[in-house]
């Protein structure tokens, strides 16, 4: 049964809204889940939106407490949403650069920004992207084409959790037993006895295909569905089952003389080339296919693609790009001429990702943060801070700028003030930088000796290597069977990209998953198959019990991600405190 206006009426008076308690909350909360990104990020390239965790959260405590207490005042669906505005801000301030640009920039000039400068910059490029969702808000919501599915998901959770507070609760209890396996899970294996990484044959864990007993990436699983588990499957079997012994037999990859165990490091220095160049190929294909389609629908239904945003209080704006130019400048010596050509085109591809989150409900981060460095790599050739700094400001923009238009798209339906949502978002994003650059360094204190390791594959950090190597120094830097690799993995991703935008939708979802496809050249493949585990289950368990699955499968898996990604954090800090 779905939410109505009859059971909890949208446009309700506004009670309480920004109160010490609703913001309190979201900072702790965005204290404790931040971490969860910057590790999840890391280690498979894929981060968790925390809206829901935080409503259930918030609700339990907040509700149970009130409902305990006389004269304690209810908690409210405004303060409700605060509380989540806040915390997915924090968490989702990875798209700053965390686990992509900034880690990629260590590996290609050795040079480690301190902790202060870093929490700078990536406070810098998402309270820019907070300005560009303010003023992109009133045409972007007055546009009937743009639904924005995650912020409608987000709304929908929220008032079922008010007209079904029981129901709220058993989820909070689900959440919780699940956070608190995976955690003690990670914790023995960190800690007591270390649980083994079992394979097959000394052959097979050469390529590696081991049992990874990490319950964080069965949760991933369940959430990313089935079509997208078998294609890692699929690429695991292909990239490691398949081409990595060829490499090997052919004497393409060299092994170290007595090497033993998982040799991912060795092999996913070629894997990586065809992986990414699939990935990027077929997300920029994708994109634009969706942009035109969106131009021609926006065109026929009388609008514009574009409008001319409203005037609005300028301080705020200016300030950002004075913060992102100046940091340009300052940290990584880009020109200031170059450093303010950042800024339009942070603007554009902001307002591309907020259209196509509006219309698909998918944030095309990683195709910005791509076609950002094409872009300069045109600008400015041969210059790896300006390839990876300047085309993180529009990728991080871009990632804080859908995360505010899905919480001002929740916060219309429920008539909140969005002047009020803004001061919630910049708390966030300012609590999330100090937070998630702490796990950052406490987990990779060392980028250059820990990164694309079997332990911390940074698929995205691989990436935005790759792009910027190669805009940087040429194909010719690369071998010939390097090069061959990269046209045949562009040639495959181009086709994908535009079938899978083409195609009906009941046909589309028989192909394999371009994103998940070319993740799976560059992620180990115990990793692979330990998520296509979770997709599997899951959808095994739907099919016995759908009902069941749809009430508690999403809400089980963030459990696991939360419980294992937190202990991970924590484990990483205690280590380095025992080691200092």
């Amino acid at each position: 049964m779905h939410p109505t206006s009859s059971t909890l009426p949208l446009n309700a008076p506004v009670e309480r809204e920004l109160s010490l308690r609703a913001v309190s909350t979201g900072i702790v909360l965005g204290i404790l889940l931040t971490p969860s990104n910057v590790y999840a990020g890391l280690k498979i390239g894929w981060s968790f939106n925390m809206s829901i965790i935080a409503l259930l959260v918030g609700y339990g405590i907040w509700q149970g407490l009130a409902s305990r207490s006389v004269g304690r005042l209810p908690w409210t669906l405004h303060e409700s949403n605060i509380n989540q505005t806040v915390a997915s801000a924090a968490a989702s301030i990875i798209s700053g650069g965390l686990v992509a640009p900034i880690p990629a920039y260590t590996l290609l000039t050795g040079q480690q920004l301190d902790a202060i400068p870093m929490v700078a910059w990536v406070f810098s490029v998402s309270f820019l992207g907070i300005w560009i969702a303010w003023y992109l808000r009133p045409s972007l919501l007055n546009d009937k084409a743009l639904k924005f599915p995650e912020g409608m998901a987000t709304l929908e959770t929220l008032l079922h959790i008010y007209n079904h507070g029981h129901e709220a609760a058993t989820r909070l209890k689900v959440l919780l037993s699940a956070a608190l396996l995976s955690g003690v899970a990670k914790g023995v294996d960190t800690f007591m006895w270390a649980i083994p990484r079992w394979s097959p044959t000394a052959q097979l864990e050469r390529l590696t295909f081991t049992a990874d007993p990490s319950l964080l990436l069965v949760g991933f699983g369940a959430i990313i569905g089935i079509r997208v588990g078998l294609t890692l499957l699929l690429g695991a079997l292909l990239a490691w089952g398949g081409l990595a012994p060829w490499l090997l037999a052919q004497g393409l990859v060299r092994l170290p003389p007595g090497s033993s165990g998982p040799q991912f490091a060795a092999l996913v220095e070629w894997l990586l080339w065809p992986g990414v160049s699939l990935m990027v190929c077929s997300t920029l294909a994708s994109l634009a296919i969706r942009l035109w389609a969106l131009h021609r629908s926006t065109k026929a239904g009388g609008g514009a693609i574009w409008t001319t945003p409203k005037a609005g209080p300028a301080t705020g704006s200016l300030l950002a790009i004075v913060l992102v130019v100046s940091l340009q400048v300052l940290l990584f010596g880009i020109n200031p001429w170059m450093a303010l050509l950042t800024i339009p085109l942070a603007i554009c591809l902001a307002a591309v990702a907020a259209r196509v989150v509006g219309a698909t409900g998918i944030p095309p981060i990683g195709a910005i943060g791509q076609l950002s460095q094409l872009s300069f790599g045109i600008v400015a050739p041969g210059q790896v801070p300006i390839n990876l700094m300047s085309a993180n400001t529009a990728g991080g923009s871009a990632g804080q700028c859908t995360d505010l238009m899905n919480d001002f798209k929740v916060g219309r339906a429920i008539g909140a003030t969005p002047r009020k949502q803004l001061i919630a978002q910049t708390l966030g994003i300012f609590v999330g930088s100090i937070v998630g650059v702490l796990a950052y360094l406490a987990l990779i204190p060392d980028p250059q000796a820990m990164l694309l390791s079997e332990e911390w594959p940074a698929p995205a950090v691989a990436t935005w290597k790759a792009v910027a190597q190669t805009l940087t120094l040429g194909l010719d830097s690369l071998s010939a069977s390097i090069r061959w690799a990269i046209f045949i993995g562009g040639l495959v991703g181009l086709l994908l990209g535009v079938l899978d935008s083409v195609l009906p939708a009941h046909r589309a979802r028989y192909l394999p998953s371009t994103a998940a496809l070319g993740l799976a050249f560059v992620l180990p493949a115990s990793v692979s198959l330990m998520m296509a585990l979770g997709a599997v289950l899951t959808w095994l368990v739907s099919c016995r019990w759908p009902t069941l699955t749809e009430r508690f499968a999403i809400t089980a898996a963030a459990g696991l991600i939360a419980g294992e990604s937190i202990t991970g954090v924590g484990a990483s800090l205690w280590q380095m405190l025992g080691n200092g």
